[in-house]
């Protein structure tokens, strides 16, 4: 019967992170640092509209790019918030940043096209741009700080590259793209004309002073896409809420696959957005912060190797000098102390471990404490 499903539905993979979660549980953790999700709730002026919209009966279709008042809204926050003046016409509206993602490179992959993608990378983008035919050309960031150089993105580039994928903050690192990274695949995508596709989903999540996005390089406008959710710094994991922001010409394009694909986004959802965007989040990246100090003060005091990240909200801590597969330390965690991480194997990062600080403060102290326990009997 496999002859009759298409081929590269069936060499993609399910998501490894979701099988270790599984995994976990099936085997008696008690102390998951695992999936990238707040433990904050929704905040009750978020859900407040919702409940209004739903007595007002907005239950009908939306347009196919979403409310134009919240299109409005989106515009006016990207303005305030990071400088970016995209009108409300080159935005949709769609099912979190994943589904933005998708539309993104389903609008623009022929098959045998290339994209780069910078390594530690969420296993979406290569799944993603291999369903669509296309090949994922890596650069390993690693031995970098995480960072890219000149020479590492002009070794990637081919005559075939259609686009390099930014997340800043990353999954799983939580690095933010520096001033110099930038100008480099800048100067480089000036040169040979490709898109740039901004995954922001962490944008808001920043704990050092904040620098420009990618998208404040107006030259080359017409080849950035920006991808944008409400999950994570509202807490709205669930709620599946994003935004697609590119120019008038891309958005066209993007539009007739967002349609065909979703017709339109859940429209009561969408005042919940509107309410989302005027809620401020200055506590919750305190918070993260400080479970980000005592988690990476505590790492380092055990020995581990790791990276302060300056947003999001994981660690991705070196396991290199222990001589274990990531797969194997992560199962071995929660086989001894019950305590689940996600290997970086995940991320093709197979030296590295991802750990999320985005849960108690007690389940941080309890976790790094067995953590210690299984590194000195390592």
């Amino acid at each position: 019967m496999k002859e009759l499903f298409n081929r590269d539905v069936l060499q993609s993979e399910s998501s490894a992170i979701r099988y270790f979660n599984d995994y976990a549980v099936e085997n008696g953790a008690t102390h998951f640092l695992t999936l990238g999700e707040p433990d904050f709730e929704t905040p009750q002026t978020v859900k407040e509209a919702t409940v209004k919209a739903l007595n007002d009966n907005m239950t009908s279709y939306a347009p196919s790019k979403g409310l134009l008042s919240l299109r409005q809204a989106i515009s006016q926050f990207e303005e305030q918030t990071n400088q970016l003046m995209y009108d409300p016409e080159d935005i949709i509206i769609t099912a979190g940043s994943t589904e933005a993602i998708s539309t993104a490179l389903a609008t623009i992959l022929n098959p045998g096209d290339e994209v780069i993608v910078l390594n530690p990378a969420f296993s979406l983008y290569r799944q993603l741009i291999e369903l669509r035919g296309a090949t994922c050309v890596t650069i390993d960031t690693s031995a970098n700080q995480f960072q890219v150089s000149k020479e590492m993105v002009e070794a990637a580039v081919t005559d075939r590259t259609k686009a390099i994928i930014l997340t800043s903050p990353n999954n799983p690192t939580g690095t933010v793209l520096d001033d110099s990274s930038l100008e480099v695949i800048h100067d480089i995508v000036l040169e040979n004309n490709f898109f740039v596709l901004c995954d922001e989903v962490y944008n808001q999540l920043i704990f050092e002073e904040r620098i420009p996005l990618f998208a404040q390089f107006e030259d080359i406008r017409d080849y950035i896409i920006v991808c944008q959710s409400f999950s994570k710094p509202y807490a709205m994991t669930g709620w599946r809420i994003g935004y697609l922001m590119a120019s008038t010409a891309f958005i066209e394009q993007a539009l007739k696959i967002h349609q065909y694909t979703l017709t339109c986004v859940t429209t009561f959802i969408q005042e919940a957005a509107i309410a989302a965007l005027h809620y401020p989040i200055d506590h919750m990246v305190d918070s993260y912060r400080k479970r980000r100090d005592y988690m990476y003060g505590r790492l380092v005091d055990m020995g581990v190797d790791v990276e302060l990240p300056k947003g999001a909200f994981y660690m991705f801590p070196s396991i290199k000098k222990y001589g274990l597969s990531s797969w194997e330390f992560c199962e071995r965690l929660v086989q001894e102390e019950k305590v689940a991480l996600i290997p970086g194997s995940c991320f093709e990062a197979d030296d590295f471990v991802r750990i999320s600080f985005c849960v108690s403060q007690q389940t941080i102290e309890e976790s790094m404490d067995r953590l210690e326990h299984f590194l000195n009997q390592l």
